[in-house]
C-alpha cells in the first residue's frame, strides 16, 4: 500500500476507460496508517507509504475526476495489526473527512 499505487490506480482508471464506464472511487485497503495514534488521538498515515499525507493522495485522486475511500475497522485492530476505530470513531470520522476521504 502506497501513495504511488493509488495514484497510479486511479491514472489506470481514467487512462482504461474505466472511469467513464461508471468506476468512481480508488480505495486504499489496510496498511496505510502507522501502528500508533498521535497525542490527540489521530490516526497517522504512514509517512514512508504516504509521504504527501492522505489528503495528498486524495487531492490527487480528485483531480482525475474520481474519489478516493479509505480503510478503517470497527474494532480495536484491523486484520494487520494496525489501529482499530472501536471508542475512536468521532475522531477517525472527523480525520477522514478533513483529510478529503469520500468515503471511510
Amino acid at each position: 500500500m502506497s501513495e504511488q499505487l493509488i495514484e497510479q490506480t486511479a491514472d489506470y482508471l481514467v487512462s482504461s476507460g474505466l472511469k467513464d464506464a461508471g468506476y468512481t472511487y480508488v480505495n486504499i485497503d489496510d496498511c496505510w496508517q502507522t501502528h500508533s495514534r498521535d497525542a490527540q488521538g489521530r490516526l497517522v498515515p504512514d509517512p514512508a507509504k504516504f509521504p504527501d499525507g492522505i489528503k495528498g493522495t486524495a487531492d490527487y485522486v480528485h483531480s482525475k475526476g474520481l474519489k478516493l475511500g479509505i480503510y478503517e475497522d470497527a474494532g480495536t485492530e484491523t486484520c494487520a495489526h494496525y489501529p482499530g476505530s472501536l471508542g475512536h470513531e468521532t475522531t477517525d470520522a472527523q480525520s477522514s473527512a478533513d483529510g478529503g476521504d469520500d468515503y471511510l
